[in-house]
């Protein structure tokens, strides 16, 4: 059944459709409420993507709390503490990221309209090299 932008399905009490078909319980419905329903492979190809960009601010996450083990033998510890800080923040910025893009592309799919583009793939990029450079630094400068 296609579905225009504006147009939704009214939620019968009894879980059904004006036209008697179940009512789709998905969420977020603004998204599964809208359009048709793709291919499901590119449905399961954009919850993969999301899976990845999870495991990837996951990571993030669990680096910088792995980077506090290193406070202790480390000769400034307090700059370990803001890259620590820098990598769970980033961690959190790709998780919400990665969620939002998830819904861009399955709306984009389901009005059958080209893909968003990546716009937080870039932020990503640059956050994980100034946190590798600030590693890096903290590691040649505590060896000096």
């Amino acid at each position: 059944m296609e579905h225009n932008l504006g147009s939704r399905r009214r939620r019968k009490s009894a879980g059904a459709t004006d036209d008697g078909e179940p009512a789709d319980r998905r969420r977020p419905s603004r998204i599964y409420e809208v359009g048709s329903e793709p291919d499901p492979r590119f449905t399961m190809a954009n919850e993969r993507t999301l899976l990845a960009w999870l495991r990837t601010a996951l990571a993030f996450v669990v680096t910088g709390i792995a980077a506090t083990a290193l406070q202790d033998h480390v000769a400034r510890p307090a700059f370990i503490g803001i890259v620590a800080g820098g990598a769970c923040l980033t961690g959190t910025i790709a998780a919400i990221a990665a969620y939002g893009r998830w819904q861009r592309i399955e709306l984009s799919l389901r009005l059958q309209r080209p893909l968003p583009d990546p716009r937080v793939a870039g932020l990503l990029v640059v956050a994980l090299v100034v946190l590798a450079a600030a590693g890096v630094v903290t590691l040649v400068w505590d060896a000096l």
